[in-house]
């Protein structure tokens, strides 16, 4: 009980908020980010070649259901209401994603209503498939194989490096396709960008005098034992040095181009056909649509396998790689003065949103623990 030193390992949403959460409570917080800037994959800055407002690492949209979430991002940052609308291009024409009525008179060259459509959709579908259990399986069943085909096939392929008969269906979480004209990406009430970026709101988040933040610092194992914690969101098998092998991520290479006015008309084209390298291309102006802006930043976006030096983005979650994770969450287990957080210390695929639920939720936890003189576990949120 009393002030504790902590140590969070990465600047990024998981360090920062639960930084600030124990920093507030009254412990003396120390932040290592390895990186030369905070907030981590969500990072942006100015181009200064054009002054479009850039996500370095790729596109980020900020999309919740949860009201405190909401709340709390809004306390360091104004959001400005955003909604994702994705296009796609598919043999020379472009479509609107996710699938919707539009995308299917579109399509098939009809102009159903909504009733008319999902009965046409029903009777593309393969209903000889009962329970899915692959990604292809899912997509045959709920939009049969022409959409399939056209919108889900080859950009899974190029994503994830194997066939879509490889991949859980879980990859595919909901119904793909809206008999409205609903093009709205997301489901969820709060939707915005940050006014002034991803980097600006973490800074703000990190802006309190119980917390020291070290830039360009690496943690090794053996600083944990000059802090009584130790909030860890780096990989799950680096902190075991990856002695029983590397967990599988998919990585992200992104080519840089500025264009005169606008390039493509919308925030992010994607380009589902085998036969095109790039997954799609993201044009930063436009995830800022008040702001004006002379030239255009865009990045065309190529998936692959992460190598030992590469940022990992995706983690896979297959067979294998859940085998090799359940052997580290029992070694995990053991630890004593440590929690892993995050996309990376819980091996999980995370949005922005859950991502702070859980850091807000874990340095929670922790004060309970703190306050009862009970030990705090290894994991807030299991990997498995």
């Amino acid at each position: 009980m009393g002030m504790k030193s902590i140590l969070c390992v990465g600047a990024g949403l998981s360090g920062a908020v639960i930084a600030r959460t124990l920093a507030e409570s009254g412990h003396a917080v120390t932040v290592l980010e390895a990186r030369d800037h905070v907030a981590g994959n969500c990072h942006t800055e100015r181009c200064p070649e054009t002054g479009v407002l850039v996500h370095v690492y790729g596109p980020h949209i900020f999309h919740t259901d949860d009201t405190e979430v909401w709340d709390y991002v809004n306390r360091y940052e104004i959001f400005r209401p955003y909604r994702n609308r994705v296009k796609t291009t598919v043999g020379g024409r472009v479509y609107a994603l996710p699938i919707n009525l539009h995308t299917i008179n579109q399509f098939f060259g009809t102009a159903m209503g909504p009733d008319e459509a999902f009965a046409f959709i029903e009777a593309q579908a393969d209903t000889s498939i009962v329970a899915p259990q692959t990604f292809e399986e899912q997509a045959l069943r709920f939009v049969g194989r022409d959409l399939y085909e056209a919108f889900f096939r080859g950009y899974t392929v190029k994503q994830w490096g194997c066939a879509p008969s490889a991949l859980p269906a879980s990859i595919l979480r909901r119904l793909p396709v809206r008999f409205s004209y609903d093009d709205n990406y997301f489901f969820h009430r709060f939707q915005g960008m940050p006014t002034t970026g991803y980097t600006a709101m973490v800074r703000r988040i990190l802006d309190h005098p119980g917390i020291e933040v070290h830039l360009e610092s690496r943690f090794s194992r053996d600083m944990a034992g000059n802090f009584d914690h130790v909030f860890y969101s780096g990989p799950l098998d680096a902190w075991y040095d990856f002695d029983m092998g590397r967990l599988g991520y998919r990585t992200l290479d992104f080519e840089r181009f500025t264009h005169g006015g606008d390039y493509q008309g919308c925030a992010v084209m994607n380009y589902p056909e085998v036969d095109v390298p790039f997954t799609r291309i993201t044009e930063h102006r436009h995830f800022a649509p008040w702001e004006d802006h002379a030239l255009s930043v865009c990045y065309r976006e190529y998936s692959r396998a992460c190598a030992p030096a590469d940022i990992p983005y995706y983690p896979i979650r297959l067979v294998e790689e859940k085998k090799l994770l359940g052997a580290y969450v029992e070694r995990a287990d053991t630890e004593v003065g440590v929690t892993f957080v995050g996309r990376l210390g819980t091996y999980r695929y995370l949005d922005m949103d859950v991502t702070i639920r859980e850091a807000l939720d874990t340095a929670r936890t922790f004060r309970i623990h703190d306050a009862r003189g009970t030990r705090m576990p290894a994991f807030a949120v299991r990997p498995i």
